[in-house]
This record gives structure tokens, C-alpha cells and sequence, in this order.
């Protein structure tokens, strides 16, 4: 599969859902109860009691763990990209975060996958944006069911809308536990994708530049 063995790159434009609220949060609440419930229930399915010592309070944790590793739902990209600065200097200048380390789910199994984001971006308008809040929007799109594929389209995607950049490049590195755990079994595999809009769609020799720079050449 070429998802294992290479480069994967993203189409142009991935539609991703608006957050609204207070610190780009929505104003929904985790159900937390019926997770327990739900967890419970899959306990039982399995052939476990739920009722034993060791997993009395498992429901509880796995519903407060899923608030946490699902918090970008709830979260908008937007609020974080607001904060902008005057670029002291302007020019041909990429603006680049490398190994931005992330955990995101996959949507197919509800398992983790791991990885890196490298994220880059061409400044236009004479606006850049804090490199925290690059890494805050990687975390955005990471923390909830998620595809490795999408993830790297509404990185890139969230820039181009929020910072109106000249270009955009998207690299994401993970390994996936749905790999690794089950079915196929491998456990070296690892997914590269990538995105890129704006004067790195069509730049060949700008492109390889700045892979050559998240690559660290």
C-alpha cells in the first residue's frame, strides 16, 4: 500500500467543521456517563466483568481520557491563527516548525497513531503568526477520530484560510497502532503524507526546498 511506503499527497482543499464559543471551544459537552456505559457494555462483550477489582473504575478513566484525546473537537484553529504580528522583515522567507510531535485516533479502530508534523508556511501581507500557535492547531485537528490523510489536508488547510499565505507545506510522519496490533502486523511501517497549497503546488524547486529543510538538509 502506498500509504505505507511513501509519500501521500493531499487534494487541494479538505472541508473541516467550524467551533465556535470561548477560546474556540464548542459549547458541547462529553457525554461522559454514556461512555461509561458504553465501555461497560464492551467489557461484558468481551467476555470480562466489569464489576471485578481491577476494573471497577475503568469506564471512569476511559471516559476522562476520552475527553481529553478527543478535546480538538470541541476546539477551533481559527481562535488560535487570530494572533498575528507584524513580520519584521519582509521577503521570500519560509516560516517553518519542524517535529511537532502529536497523538491523534484513528476513526477506523478508535487505536492511536503517533507521530510528526512539519509545517511551514509562506507569509503574505506582511503578517506571521507564534509558533506555538502552529503547534496548538496541529492538536486541534489531531485530538479526534481522525484519518493521517485529512489530518495533513486541514493543517494545511486551517493556514491557507486563517493566515492567507503565499504557499503552504504539510508533512505528517506516524506509526499506527491498527498496523502494528492487528491485521497486517507491521511494525517498522510508517505513513508520510503531504500537503501543499498556494506557490508550493506548482514551484517544483520551491517544493524541494522546503522539503529539504523539514528533512533538516
Amino acid at each position: 500500500m502506498r500509504a505505507e511506503l511513501g509519500l501521500i499527497e493531499m487534494p487541494s482543499r479538505i472541508p473541516f467543521p467550524k467551533r465556535n464559543g470561548r477560546n474556540g471551544r464548542s459549547h458541547e459537552a462529553v457525554d461522559q456517563a454514556r461512555i461509561e456505559r458504553a465501555v461497560r457494555e464492551i467489557l461484558m462483550a468481551i467476555g470480562e466483568d466489569p464489576d471485578r477489582e481491577g476494573l471497577q473504575e475503568t469506564p471512569g478513566r476511559v471516559a476522562r481520557a476520552y475527553v481529553e484525546l478527543f478535546a480538538g473537537l470541541r476546539h477551533d484553529a481559527g481562535v488560535h491563527l487570530a494572533k498575528q504580528f507584524d513580520q519584521e522583515q519582509a521577503g521570500d522567507d519560509v516560516v517553518m516548525l519542524r517535529n511537532i510531535q502529536f497523538t491523534s485516533m484513528c476513526e477506523h479502530h478508535l487505536l492511536p497513531f503517533t507521530g510528526r508534523a512539519h509545517v511551514a508556511y509562506l507569509p503574505d501581507h506582511g503578517k506571521v503568526t507564534g509558533l506555538s500557535k502552529l503547534a496548538r492547531t496541529v492538536d486541534v485537528f489531531a485530538r479526534r477520530p481522525q484519518l493521517q490523510e485529512r489530518l495533513t489536508g486541514q493543517i494545511a488547510d486551517a493556514l491557507v484560510e486563517h493566515l492567507d499565505p503565499r504557499g503552504v507545506a504539510v508533512v505528517v510522519e506516524a506509526e499506527h497502532s491498527c498496523l502494528k496490533l492487528r491485521g497486517a502486523g507491521k511494525h517498522d511501517a510508517e505513513m508520510v503524507t503531504t500537503a501543499f497549497r498556494g506557490v508550493f503546488t506548482d514551484d517544483r524547486a520551491l517544493r524541494a526546498e522546503v522539503l529539504g529543510m523539514m528533512r533538516g538538509r
